[in-house]
């Protein structure tokens, strides 16, 4: 998963290229960002690496501003956390298959 360290110049422009992150213009034309940018930009690459779209996770970002919500986007929110946690489980799953195999093999030369 990402961490906030992995935000790269090509994850921004990415991230605005989907309308997901809106910089300003400084008079010389500097791109200038709001100061939350860096978190902002790791949740959206958390997400996507999460499966959601551009257009799921645009749903989430008024959220991410007014910490507020109503009861259908909560309802959405749940479903997505519902869906990434049987993404979970199964790769736990797998995880301990693969453990399995590996002791088992760990015991011939």
């Amino acid at each position: 998963m990402p961490t906030c360290a992995d935000v790269s110049v090509r994850a921004v422009r990415y991230c605005e290229q989907q309308g997901l992150l809106i910089a300003e213009r400084s008079p010389s034309g500097r791109r200038l960002y709001r100061q939350d940018a860096v978190a902002l930009v790791c949740f959206l690459q958390q997400m996507f690496a999460a499966g959601l779209t551009s257009r799921r996770i645009t749903e989430l970002l008024p959220r991410w501003d007014s910490g507020h919500t109503d009861a259908d986007r909560r309802a959405m929110l749940r479903a997505e956390r519902d869906r990434i946690q049987a993404k979970i489980d199964d790769m736990q799953a797998a995880l301990d298959r693969l453990d399995e195999v590996i002791a088992i093999t760990d015991t011939h030369p």
